[in-house]
């Protein structure tokens, strides 16, 4: 019996700022696969980086923006890419950027846009999106994240 391949290989950014009517998240058009698709910021992790690394990495190559706080999710991103046969996982983070930050537009997207919730939730292409801004949305806007989910912008001194 052959196994479908388990691998953690990316990350997944949800960007949030607090906008005039409340909670906003950062969604960017796919140029290529998915063409179209409206996605938050994801990438691939580097060999040798840790995941929370390459997230900011890929947070900062995609929009040019810097999290004024950092968080992992508590949740991951999951599915099943058929033309592999594999399954693909990887940690969600949450970065707060400051309410009047605009991302630049990089060459993997030709649109980006800041959205609340429910219309971000309404606008993503694919379920397993939506459960992952459902669940950003219980831990950080119904809720108040545990402090532990915060991830240090500064490093300790040694």
């Amino acid at each position: 019996m052959q196994e479908t391949a388990l691998v953690a290989p990316i990350v997944s950014v949800i960007v949030m700022r607090h906008g005039a009517g409340g909670p906003e998240v950062l969604l960017m058009r796919r140029v290529n696969r998915p063409r179209g698709a409206w996605c938050q910021v994801a990438g691939k992790v580097k060999p040798g980086e840790t995941a929370w690394r390459a997230a900011l990495r890929e947070l900062h190559e995609e929009t040019g923006l810097v999290p004024d706080r950092f968080f992992s999710g508590d949740t991951v991103e999951h599915f099943y890419e058929a033309r592999l046969d594999r399954v693909i996982i990887g940690p969600v983070f949450v970065a707060m950027v400051p309410s009047d930050a605009q991302p630049r537009i990089d060459a993997e997207h030709d649109a980006a846009e800041w959205l609340g919730l429910a219309e971000a939730i309404a606008r993503v292409s694919f379920t397993g999106q939506r459960r992952v801004l459902r669940d950003i949305e219980e831990t950080f806007v119904t809720n108040t994240p545990h402090p532990d989910l915060e991830i240090p912008l500064q490093e300790p001194a040694p």
